[in-house]
């Protein structure tokens, strides 16, 4: 287990830029008003915007030397979210790392990466699931 990344404060305007970026087009993700009308206190972050709170923590399992990962060979295999509840404008929200398992396959190996996010108050958010495929020497 990695130690909690710095706290990401979900911004109203960076909600609306990644469901643009996504193509989500619900009112609720662009629209206070809409979102309000919902029953929630602001914009509704899209069902994958937890990778952005994610990258953080992925960024501390591939700067460790111990994990032995060279980026310029990960691909990404497998991507997932557990929700508690829905991420909205104004969240602060922390994620910490844990990898849940190894896997090698021949020359190739496979990371699985959980990152628990929580809210300020320590309330479970979402789990962000992420498998990195990482290639062996030489493919």
């Amino acid at each position: 287990m990695y130690p909690p990344a710095e706290p990401y404060l979900v911004a109203r305007e960076k909600v609306r830029e990644f469901a643009r970026a996504v193509l989500a087009s619900h009112p609720i993700h662009l629209s206070v008003d809409a979102a309000r009308a919902a029953g929630y206190q602001d914009v509704v972050a899209p069902t994958t915007f937890p990778v952005v709170v994610q990258e953080h923590t992925l960024a501390q399992l591939l700067a460790d030397p111990d994990a032995g990962i060279d980026f310029s060979r990960v691909v990404h295999g497998d991507q997932r979210f557990t929700y508690s509840r829905p991420i909205v404008a104004g969240d602060l929200l922390t994620a910490q790392l844990t990898v849940s398992s190894v896997k090698n396959l021949g020359a190739h190996s496979m990371v699985t990466a959980t990152s628990a996010i929580v809210d300020e108050s320590g309330a479970h958010v979402v789990s962000a699931i992420s498998t990195l495929v990482v290639r062996g020497e030489g493919l």
